[in-house]
């Protein structure tokens, strides 16, 4: 998202795609070790009483560390190639509508800054919509990741020999139907991610407009202002991020359903009753330290692309 009125005026929407699109992978590429140590600590003890199973990995370093030792460096890039086609189509569809929103003056008040309910409304529909169609990549992306050395292993192995395998053995499983197999695991997370981010994005580029903070640094106002978006996301995501992740994670029956959980509802029962509410903040540091440096990246990343556009069009 663009920090400044320098987009230009009949800008295709395409393009804010593009753009958005292109950011997103750029920031994805850095912060995917830790989405991969994310995805094993939220696995870990899956529906297990608290104190009643041994932790493998003891805290966000820890993890990182052991799955260095035993899978190598390349390990914590596990399920880059699905993660970086989910980050294109997510933020390609979110960053493009919220920026063409925002150009067209639809998310702001009479006093030019951001409406609040407008926003939450538009960045969280958007995102849902872009979750839907990545869904796919974003269950590829999580078995790999939580795909490990068996000494380490957490959570069900469905044990893929690489992106195009999976999608293979999915698509010979049941086409269509199984590729978006837990389809609406991600609505939740990434509509309460995508509103919490965008719309505390834009409320911070406002206050530091008012200050006068960083008006000729453009980049450091946009470094500024993700940076408080990126860390608002981070906990009140958490909690759908762990759904999300055990769904897409578990094993399924013949007939393609899940064997732990029967959707959303379920799920965040059988963990509140077996791990507690922790249970659902299990992996909360390594999300904030995966999702704020993206949102600063992504968004620094997108003000970039979108001033080397402006400089080639003029």
């Amino acid at each position: 998202m663009t920090a400044a009125p320098s987009a230009s005026a009949n800008k295709h929407p395409g393009i804010e795609f593009v753009i958005g699109g292109l950011a997103a992978v750029g920031a994805g590429f850095f912060t995917n070790p830790v989405d991969v140590v994310k995805v094993r600590l939220q696995l870990q003890g899956e529906l297990e009483a608290r104190r009643s199973y041994k932790r493998i990995y003891k805290n966000t370093l820890h993890a990182a560390y052991l799955i260095a030792k035993h899978e190598g460096l390349l390990a914590l890039q596990a399920g880059i190639v699905p993660a970086l086609y989910f980050q294109v189509v997510l933020n390609g569809i979110r960053l493009g509508i919220y920026n063409t929103a925002k150009k067209y003056e639809l998310i702001v008040n009479d006093k030019g800054n951001t409406d609040i309910l407008k926003t939450v409304a538009l960045t969280g529909t958007a995102g849902c919509i872009g979750a839907v169609l990545g869904s796919p990549f974003y269950m590829v992306k999580t078995q790999l990741q939580a795909q490990s050395a068996q000494s380490i292993a957490v959570g069900y192995q469905h044990n893929h020999l690489g992106t195009w395998c999976a999608f293979k053995s999915l698509w010979k499983e049941g086409g269509v139907v199984a590729l978006y197999r837990g389809w609406y695991a991600n609505i939740p997370r990434v509509f309460v991610g995508s509103a919490t981010q965008l719309t505390t994005f834009g409320l911070a580029m406002d206050w530091l407009r008012s200050l006068q903070v960083c008006t000729s640094q453009p980049l450091l106002q946009t470094f500024l202002a993700s940076a408080i978006g990126g860390s608002c996301v981070a906990f009140t995501m958490q909690p759908f991020d762990v759904l999300a992740t055990r769904l897409y994670n578990q094993r399924t029956d013949v007939g393609g359903k899940g064997t732990l959980y029967n959707g959303l509802l379920d799920a965040l029962i059988k963990i509140l009753r077996t791990e507690g509410l922790t249970g659902l903040y299990k992996g909360t540091f390594p999300t904030w330290m995966r999702i704020a440096p993206h949102t600063v990246l992504c968004l620094v990343f997108y003000e970039k692309l979108d001033q080397l556009y402006n400089t080639i069009r003029s």
